[in-house]
Protein backbone atom coordinates (compact mmCIF):
# COMPACT_ATOMS: atom_id res chain seq x y z
CA UNK A 1 0.00 0.00 0.00
CA UNK A 2 1.34 3.42 -0.93
CA UNK A 3 1.72 6.33 1.41
CA UNK A 4 -1.51 8.30 1.40
CA UNK A 5 -2.66 11.01 3.78
CA UNK A 6 -5.19 13.79 3.83
CA UNK A 7 -3.72 17.23 4.51
CA UNK A 8 -5.97 20.01 5.76
CA UNK A 9 -5.34 23.48 7.07
CA UNK A 10 -5.63 23.23 10.84
CA UNK A 11 -4.83 24.79 14.16
CA UNK A 12 -2.68 22.74 16.55
CA UNK A 13 -4.85 21.11 19.19
CA UNK A 14 -2.52 22.15 22.01
CA UNK A 15 -5.28 23.81 24.04
CA UNK A 16 -7.18 20.56 24.54
CA UNK A 17 -6.27 18.42 27.58
CA UNK A 18 -8.27 15.26 26.79
CA UNK A 19 -6.05 12.87 24.80
CA UNK A 20 -9.07 11.09 23.32
CA UNK A 21 -10.47 14.33 21.89
CA UNK A 22 -7.06 15.33 20.51
CA UNK A 23 -6.45 11.89 18.98
CA UNK A 24 -9.91 11.63 17.41
CA UNK A 25 -9.72 15.10 15.87
CA UNK A 26 -6.16 14.48 14.66
CA UNK A 27 -7.13 11.15 13.09
CA UNK A 28 -10.06 12.83 11.35
CA UNK A 29 -7.73 15.51 9.99
CA UNK A 30 -5.25 13.04 8.48
CA UNK A 31 -8.02 10.85 7.07
CA UNK A 32 -7.77 7.78 9.31
CA UNK A 33 -11.23 8.38 10.78
CA UNK A 34 -13.87 9.20 8.21
CA UNK A 35 -16.23 12.02 9.03
CA UNK A 36 -19.76 10.70 9.32
CA UNK A 37 -18.65 7.06 9.72
CA UNK A 38 -18.64 5.24 13.05
CA UNK A 39 -15.16 5.91 14.45
CA UNK A 40 -15.49 3.33 17.21
CA UNK A 41 -13.60 0.35 15.73
CA UNK A 42 -10.76 2.24 13.98
CA UNK A 43 -10.23 4.49 16.99
CA UNK A 44 -10.23 1.57 19.45
CA UNK A 45 -7.74 -0.30 17.29
CA UNK A 46 -5.31 2.57 17.53
CA UNK A 47 -6.00 3.82 21.05
CA UNK A 48 -6.69 0.61 22.96
CA UNK A 49 -3.97 -1.46 21.38
CA UNK A 50 -1.16 0.72 20.02
CA UNK A 51 -1.34 3.82 22.22
CA UNK A 52 -2.03 2.02 25.51
CA UNK A 53 0.51 -0.72 24.71
CA UNK A 54 3.05 1.00 22.42
CA UNK A 55 5.75 -1.68 22.61
CA UNK A 56 3.51 -4.73 22.20
CA UNK A 57 3.09 -6.41 18.83
CA UNK A 58 -0.52 -7.45 18.20
CA UNK A 59 -1.85 -10.31 16.13
CA UNK A 60 -4.91 -9.59 13.99
CA UNK A 61 -6.74 -12.44 15.73
CA UNK A 62 -6.14 -10.83 19.14
CA UNK A 63 -7.51 -7.48 18.02
CA UNK A 64 -10.44 -9.09 16.22
CA UNK A 65 -11.40 -11.19 19.26
CA UNK A 66 -11.12 -8.34 21.77
CA UNK A 67 -13.16 -5.96 19.61
CA UNK A 68 -15.62 -8.67 18.52
CA UNK A 69 -15.19 -7.73 14.89
CA UNK A 70 -14.07 -9.52 11.75
CA UNK A 71 -10.49 -10.03 10.64
CA UNK A 72 -11.14 -8.17 7.34
CA UNK A 73 -12.35 -5.15 9.33
CA UNK A 74 -9.21 -5.20 11.47
CA UNK A 75 -6.98 -5.64 8.41
CA UNK A 76 -8.66 -2.70 6.64
CA UNK A 77 -7.85 -0.36 9.53
CA UNK A 78 -4.38 -1.77 10.15
CA UNK A 79 -3.53 -1.34 6.47
CA UNK A 80 -4.58 2.28 6.65
CA UNK A 81 -2.31 2.84 9.67
CA UNK A 82 0.49 0.95 7.91
CA UNK A 83 -0.05 3.20 4.91
CA UNK A 84 0.69 6.19 7.14
CA UNK A 85 3.80 4.30 8.36
CA UNK A 86 2.68 4.75 11.95
CA UNK A 87 2.60 0.97 12.42
CA UNK A 88 5.16 -1.59 11.43
CA UNK A 89 4.64 -5.24 10.58
CA UNK A 90 6.80 -7.74 12.47
CA UNK A 91 7.20 -11.51 12.47
CA UNK A 92 6.88 -13.21 15.87
CA UNK A 93 7.50 -16.87 16.59
CA UNK A 94 4.30 -18.47 17.88
CA UNK A 95 5.09 -21.22 20.41
CA UNK A 96 1.71 -22.91 19.82
CA UNK A 97 2.01 -23.29 16.04
CA UNK A 98 5.82 -23.35 15.90
CA UNK A 99 5.65 -20.80 13.07
CA UNK A 100 6.34 -17.13 12.56
CA UNK A 101 3.17 -15.07 12.61
CA UNK A 102 2.58 -11.55 11.37
CA UNK A 103 1.90 -8.95 14.06
CA UNK A 104 1.72 -5.16 14.20
CA UNK A 105 3.13 -2.58 16.58
CA UNK A 106 3.51 1.16 16.88
CA UNK A 107 6.65 2.21 15.02
CA UNK A 108 9.45 2.89 17.57
CA UNK A 109 6.93 2.30 20.40
CA UNK A 110 6.22 6.04 20.42
CA UNK A 111 3.64 8.06 18.47
CA UNK A 112 5.88 11.13 18.25
CA UNK A 113 8.81 9.15 16.86
CA UNK A 114 6.48 7.34 14.47
CA UNK A 115 5.17 10.70 13.30
CA UNK A 116 8.73 11.83 12.46
CA UNK A 117 8.80 8.94 9.98
CA UNK A 118 5.50 10.14 8.51
CA UNK A 119 6.87 13.67 8.14
CA UNK A 120 9.88 12.33 6.23
CA UNK A 121 7.49 10.67 3.75
CA UNK A 122 5.50 13.89 3.43
CA UNK A 123 8.65 15.87 2.69
CA UNK A 124 9.67 13.47 -0.09
CA UNK A 125 6.15 13.52 -1.54
CA UNK A 126 6.04 17.35 -1.57
CA UNK A 127 9.52 17.54 -3.13
CA UNK A 128 8.41 15.11 -5.84
CA UNK A 129 5.29 17.18 -6.52
CA UNK A 130 7.56 20.21 -6.86
CA UNK A 131 9.74 18.41 -9.40
CA UNK A 132 6.65 17.39 -11.36
CA UNK A 133 5.34 20.98 -11.38
CA UNK A 134 8.76 22.24 -12.50
CA UNK A 135 8.80 19.68 -15.32
CA UNK A 136 5.23 20.57 -16.31
CA UNK A 137 6.17 24.25 -16.49
CA UNK A 138 9.16 23.46 -18.71
CA UNK A 139 6.93 21.40 -21.02
CA UNK A 140 4.41 24.26 -21.23
CA UNK A 141 7.18 26.74 -22.05
CA UNK A 142 8.66 24.40 -24.67
CA UNK A 143 5.26 23.95 -26.27
CA UNK A 144 4.76 27.74 -26.40
CA UNK A 145 8.15 28.17 -28.14
CA UNK A 146 7.29 25.45 -30.66
CA UNK A 147 3.96 27.13 -31.49
CA UNK A 148 5.61 30.51 -32.27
Amino acid sequence: MGFEMQIVSNTPLVGENDPDIVAKKFFEQIGYLSKGADPDIPYKIFADFFIKHPNKAWYVDEISAKLKTSRPTVYRHLNKLKGFDILEEVQIFDENTQQNKKAYRLRYGNIQKAWNFVEAHLKVAIENYGKTVEHLQSLIEKERKDVK
